[in-house]
């Protein structure tokens, strides 16, 4: 009797329709997304335009705005064009998008009275490109032919950004509105704004739709870290407390000495996997304590670690 009773509990315990009954429950889930996402799309279509808004992408950071975060597409989809575009509409404003290389002051229709422009001041070298795009957007503003400027700016790592000052509605110049990337003692929510850094666009990050299985899936590993390992810095700190405290057998950890803009097929392919199958990933301070890092993790549904301390500016 012993016997058979075991049976027949582990017979009630075991549902052999339990993998079909998970893709089933994914499956709706998606179809109800998909159908969400159809109704939103028609009701705006169906709404009145109240305002344009176009955006030149001068800096990578205007793809994470375009197609991570307004969810934009872009014609056509290789990477490499000289030109690309797209528009999307949310409720009564209209945005497109322009970026690419052929996107070049002067040579392209102006579409709007209201523009966002996305430039990169991370180094001198793009701080002189940008202000070629500012006095043209000057110009403009001056001939009338815009009426607002809002410009999303990839600062300074050191949060070195006084040369965009004179540029500032606040300072006596044209821009109404900042959104700046990396904490600056400028920010007051009121015409300057801090902007997230985002994924690593310029490296491809993809777009990632979540599923189901990545929220609900246990995951293989407790944390990740792949990336540079910079001398004298918390990073090397980091290497041997999880090599002492045996957490390295727990974690994905691949670590070299020097710092890749560009990553193999092969690496950019283990990334993302140790993000995936990672609960945890570590983001010690780089240059700036905010990194990408932070926001693929995030992608990916892994919790990501930030170093709580405050970089040194200049």
């Amino acid at each position: 009797m012993g016997s058979q009773k075991h049976s027949s509990l582990g017979s009630e315990e075991w549902n052999p329709w339990e993998g079909d009954e998970k893709n089933e429950q994914i499956a709706s889930q998606q179809r109800y997304e998909t159908n969400l996402q159809l109704l939103k799309n028609i009701k705006s279509q169906q709404e009145p335009t109240a305002l344009r808004v176009q955006i030149w992408g001068k800096a990578a950071v205007g793809l994470y705005l375009w197609q991570h975060i307004l969810e934009g597409l872009l014609e056509p989809a290789d990477m490499t064009a000289q030109w690309r575009e797209g528009s999307i509409k949310a409720g009564k404003t209209l945005f497109s998008f322009i970026t690419g290389a052929a996107v070049v002051p002067g040579y392209f229709s102006v579409e709007a009275d209201n523009v966002v422009l996305v430039l990169n001041g991370r180094e001198e070298a793009k701080i002189t490109y940008a202000t070629q795009w500012l006095h043209y957007a000057q110009t403009l503003i001056q001939t009338h032919k815009l009426q607002h400027v809002a410009v999303l700016l990839l600062g300074n790592e050191q949060c070195n950004n006084e040369w965009i000052q004179p540029y500032l509605k606040g300072h006596g110049g044209f821009v109404e509105l900042l959104f700046i990337i990396y904490d600056s003692p400028w920010v007051n929510k009121d015409d300057i704004f801090q902007w997230p850094l985002g994924v690593a666009t310029y490296r491809n990050f993809p777009v990632v739709e979540p599923t189901w299985s990545m929220l609900r899936t246990p995951r293989s590993y407790l944390c990740n870290f792949l990336g540079t390992v910079y001398k004298n810095s918390s990073r090397e700190t980091l290497m041997e407390v999880l090599k002492q405290d045996e957490l390295d057998k727990l974690c994905w950890i691949t670590a070299r000495e020097q710092w890749q803009p560009q990553e193999t097929n092969e690496s950019f392919k283990n990334y993302q996997d140790a993000l995936l199958q990672s609960d945890l990933t570590l983001c010690p301070v780089g240059v700036n304590t905010e990194c990408y890092r932070i926001y693929e993790a995030c992608s990916y549904g892994s919790v990501p670690v930030v170093e709580d301390v405050m970089t040194p500016a200049n």
